[in-house]
């Protein structure tokens, strides 16, 4: 019988023509009303309100007890407002100029030199303008000062715009909260994850020339973020009470240190303590400047297939890219490493396992374990003595000092002093590939970060040689899951190879471990039973990472992660360790915040024609028709069907939460993760718009 795709004496082999591409449908803005002159959002709300003022003697008495004051700036070319809240008693004490008011400078400056002061972006933008303001200078040039800072572009710093206005620094004794949070986030975004009352975005455009009414909103904004930035400093008030005492140990200032600030900074003031130096020259390595990774011995290996990627990581060239930053080669890049059931990728951030949608589940005749290396890149740092070029062995005498003092506080339990060290011992490792940092040494970056990706590799291929599985590896360890019967010879390969390396090992059991994805997973954690050594069959709490966790991988903080639907993975943990249906969780919770989701939009977002702002917030609701758009361009903010704005937290429980969507998309999860096998609809609104937003967006 002949083909029926014959012509002549060929067949037509010709691919058939692709599918056409969905087109998606031209999205109209909508009508920017909120840059109309007489938009006043909240006008009522503002001239309603009566914040409680300081008078000048309670003031007074404020200053004596030692209080500390949050405090915040707005800058138009016909309006100035500082203002301060009491962090004891909420008062608050203001400060404004516009055409009838002229600001009290003498009352101001004492203010600032009375008072511990805590502001967000301060070292930047705060200080700097109440800098220009205490000299005098009109509305007119404080709003070009706050151009120049906010839109100068990165080449403009607070001190050029100082000296463009004659004026020197103001003193001022504060903490600033911005480098306390990584990647920087507004704190309109931060307002938002940490569910505060208000949401509010800045109402007017900067350069806008302000009625009264306008003027009185402003105003009511400013106190909103002095609310805002209160929120933020009670939750960072462990990390800042840390920061305190460590100022005190090392004789530095590191209020308004991220960890990484926080170990250059204490890590030069040592290193300059023993070599009696006046300060540490930065190293100059220009970008182009090419590295090979030099092999220690203890990397060793039984298989060809990985002498074969030892041979290519030996031949490889690491170059530092344009920023700094060290460039993976595009032949380990692109390894593609396969040992037993398992396919490995190596990066410049660590090794990673390639599992997809894969579900585990320890028995009767399997165990899961979870083999983490205790304090992995600082015990590469040492057994291999790698130090920066430029510090030599001085670093390592410091850097080894720090460590030990670590272990001894943690081992005695004097938690202040070891989470202090913490902080120096890990967050150095940040500064050794930031070219504007002391500690630079990209070359040392690969040293320690191909070792512990090779050193863990060869605990990988040892156990998949017995027939021991690796079912995950991700940067510092490994999950095995081992049959119960061969936990000894488990135990023995670890060992060896321990002894092999220098490392250790902690160790974690699982009753289960579902993940999406390498990065992205649920872990039902065993409980340990009273005698040492034995485990129960009970669930202990679940360890929950990536996008269903609801903190960051940043100090493990809620800061550093937007809320998204949290009551779907409340939901599933609850199902995973104790069986009760995931409805079940999402039907009895009465907790709003757990099922808000929240977003940065930059160009800002609207829905129904109301203005919501850049970083907004919604739950699902029943009855909600269209999606929120973006103000810009009018096209779907990704995952808003049915979202109702919720930009101001409602004082009961709302009655319109659409349980439904809630339970779907926790079914979904259970899908993902490979604990269902079921067929769910695919979102509608997934893809991201051109227009999607970043959040490391400074504060205005």
């Amino acid at each position: 019988m002949a083909r029926s795709d014959i012509c002549g004496f060929f067949w037509d082999d010709t691919p058939p023509p692709k599918p056409p591409k969905k087109e998606k449908p031209k999205c109209i803005p909508p009508e920017p009303v909120w840059l109309l002159p007489d938009y006043l959002p909240g006008l009522d709300q503002a001239l309603a309100h009566k914040p409680d003022l300081f008078n000048d003697y309670e003031l007074g008495q404020a200053a004596i007890a030692g209080d500390r004051l949050v405090w915040d700036i707005e800058c138009y070319p016909n309006y100035f407002l500082v203002a301060f809240k009491s962090l004891t008693s909420g008062k608050i004490v203001y400060f404004e100029a516009d055409a009838e008011h002229s600001l009290d400078i003498a009352k101001l400056n004492w203010v600032l030199q009375s008072f511990l002061l805590v502001d967000f972006n301060g070292n930047k933008y705060d200080v700097p303008i109440v800098s220009i303001a205490v000299n005098g200078r009109s509305t007119a040039d404080l709003f070009a000062a706050t151009d120049q800072i906010i839109n100068g572009g990165r080449d403009v710093r607070p001190h050029h715009v100082l000296r463009r206005f004659k004026t020197e620094r103001f003193k001022v004794n504060h903490i600033d909260l911005f480098e306390l949070v990584a990647l920087h986030p507004s704190l309109k975004l931060l307002a938002g994850r940490l569910h505060v009352k208000r949401m509010q975005d800045l109402p007017f455009a900067a350069g806008t020339m302000l009625s009264p009414e306008q003027i009185a909103i402003t105003r009511w904004y400013c106190f909103n973020d002095l609310d805002n930035t209160e929120a933020l400093y009670l939750e960072l008030s462990p990390d800042i009470t840390l920061r305190e005492k460590m100022s005190q140990r090392y004789g530095v200032d590191l209020r308004s240190h991220s960890d990484a600030q926080i170990a250059e900074s204490v890590l030069t003031s040592e290193i300059l303590k023993i070599t009696k130096q006046k300060r540490l020259q930065r190293p100059t390595i220009s970008p182009g400047a090419m590295y090979r990774y030099h092999v220690p011995a203890f990397i060793q290996y039984k298989s060809d297939l990985m002498n074969w990627v030892l041979s290519q990581v030996k031949a490889a060239w690491f170059q530092v890219g344009n920023k700094g930053k060290v460039l993976m080669p595009p032949e380990i890049k692109g390894l593609k490493i396969q040992i037993a059931d398992g396919l490995y990728r190596m990066g410049v951030g660590g090794l990673h396992s390639s599992e997809k949608k894969a579900a585990h589940i320890a028995g009767e005749d399997f165990l899961l374990l979870d083999r983490d290396v205790r304090s992995y890149y600082p015990e590469i740092i040492l057994k291999c003595l790698l130090a920066p070029t430029h510090l030599g062995m001085p670093f390592l005498r410091v850097y080894g000092r720090l460590v030990s003092e670590r272990l001894t506080a943690k081992a005695a339990g004097e938690e202040t002093t070891a989470n202090s060290l913490k902080i120096v011992v890990n967050g150095s490792f940040g500064k050794l590939g930031s070219m504007f940092s002391v500690l630079y040494s990209p070359d040392l970056l690969i040293q320690v970060t191909i070792t512990g990706q090779l050193a863990l590799l060869m605990l990988i291929e040892r156990l998949e040689l017995i027939g021991i599985p690796v079912v995950s590896a991700n940067t510092d360890g490994v999950v095995v899951k081992c049959p119960k019967a061969r936990e000894a010879e488990l135990n023995s390969v670890i060992a060896q190879w321990e002894a092999d390396t220098g490392f250790e090992t902690e160790e974690t059991r699982y009753l289960g471990i579902f993940s999406r994805d390498v990065n992205n997973y649920f872990a039902v954690k065993q409980k340990r039973g009273e005698a040492p050594g034995t485990w129960l069959t009970e669930a202990s709490g679940c360890k929950v990472k990536g996008i269903y966790s609801e903190r960051g991988s940043s100090r493990n903080s809620i800061l550093a992660k937007n809320p998204t639907t949290q009551i779907c993975s409340d939901a599933v943990q609850r199902m995973l360790t104790t069986g009760i249906p995931v409805h079940e969780t999402i039907y009895a919770c009465r907790d709003i915040r757990r099922f808000l989701s929240v977003r940065t939009v930059k160009s800002g977002a609207v829905k129904d024609g109301q203005y919501l702002g850049k970083a907004i917030r919604w739950y699902y609701a029943t009855g909600i028709e269209g999606h929120i758009v973006y103000a810009k361009s009018g096209n779907m903010v990704p995952r808003s069907i049915g979202a109702k704005p919720c930009m101001e937290l409602p004082s009961e429980f709302p009655l319109d939460v659409n349980y439904e969507w809630y339970e779907t998309e926790a079914l979904k999860i259970l899908a993902q993760i490979g604990f269902l096998e079921i067929e769910l609809p695919e979102d509608e609104d997934e893809d991201e718009d051109e227009d999607e937003d970043e959040d490391e967006d400074e504060d205005e």
